[in-house]
């Protein structure tokens, strides 16, 4: 496996878990340089529909999702250095990535993902609720992120959350949330 790219120096991050996944047992933490290994692999699942449609020689597809691991990584931390990159564990096990910007009025999940055991169970729902509320408490405008376009079912959540259709970037669809009266505009005329 290729050595990654530093990720930024650890620090104290806004986002919160909902209350009830922290009873529950899940928390957030800051990525370290030790997670390389879960990234890949949740990297890797993410990839697994898609890939199992080519034959690969022997040791091809892992040369292949190394490379694109360490390409999406180095894209993320060189261009979302002030983001927050955070692992979400259950009972101290790493299960998924949320990675974040805060940094201008429009907010953009970089990345969301989980391991498939923990998919479908409510998890990315409640994560992006509580993203969603943070950003509008905060005097944010908007929440951005990207979807795969064959990703159903995350354009199907995303949808029922309220974020919208906006543009294709290639493979992958612009959503976005957008706070509600954020974009309401007095006359004072």
């Amino acid at each position: 496996m290729q050595t990654l790219a530093a990720f930024p120096p650890k620090q104290i991050f806004a986002t919160e878990l909902p209350p009830q996944l922290r009873r529950e047992g899940y928390t957030l933490r800051w990525v370290a340089e030790s997670d390389g290994v879960f990234l890949r692999a949740l990297y890797a699942c993410s990839r697994a529909e898609e890939l199992a449609l080519v034959e690969w020689p022997d040791g091809a597809m892992a040369a292949f999702l190394d490379s694109q691991f360490a390409l999406q990584h180095r894209h993320f931390v060189h261009y979302f250095a002030d983001a927050e990159f955070l692992i979400l564990e259950y009972q101290n096990e790493p299960i998924g990535r949320l990675y974040v910007s805060r940094q201008k009025a429009d907010w953009l999940v970089i990345d969301i993902g989980l391991m498939p055991a923990y998919r479908g169970k409510g998890l990315g729902s409640a994560l992006l609720t509580q993203l969603l509320a943070a950003a509008q408490r905060n005097g944010a405008c908007s929440v951005a992120l990207h979807v795969e376009q064959r990703n159903v079912r995350a354009h199907h959540l995303y949808r029922r959350l309220g974020f919208r259709d906006e543009s294709l970037e290639g493979f992958h669809q612009l959503m976005r949330w957008r706070v509600p009266g954020g974009d309401v505009q007095l006359n004072t005329a």
